[in-house]
């Protein structure tokens, strides 16, 4: 049985340039899904202090992580990808590596060797 999943889910706020102004748009994203789908929520704490809150949506074959990254205006959506181990999630030169209750976020940009952006570890009883 297919379920499309809530295109509000991935609702993201695009900008398009008008003459001198942006005006707002939304973009939406409907996926189905042949078996379950699951959307859960966790909260990090980071080696800089701050909390990271990411929205998980598992609807195989998609597997997403959606979070604020540093720097961009608007939360971004991660892909998953292969992975030795953990999940690796990426959205442009961003990655975003869980691996148990701890996760890692990466300027790929910066190189294999480069230190993590942020080094995060999962909250208990994150709701």
């Amino acid at each position: 049985m297919t379920r499309s999943i809530l295109a509000a889910l991935l609702a993201t706020a695009m900008f398009a340039p008008v003459a001198a102004q942006a005006a707002e748009a939304t973009l939406q994203i409907e996926l189905s899904a042949t078996g379950d789908f699951e959307r859960r929520v966790m909260t990090y704490d980071c080696n800089d202090g701050s909390s990271v809150t990411v929205t998980y949506i598992n609807a195989a074959p998609n597997f997403l992580a959606i979070l604020p990254v540093v720097d961009e205006p608007e939360p971004l959506i991660f892909s998953s990808v292969v992975a030795a181990s953990g999940v690796r999630y990426v959205s442009g030169i961003w990655e975003w590596w869980t691996k148990g209750v701890d996760a890692t976020l990466h300027d790929v940009t910066l190189g294999q060797d480069a230190e993590p952006v942020l080094t995060c570890s999962e909250l208990n009883n994150t709701p």
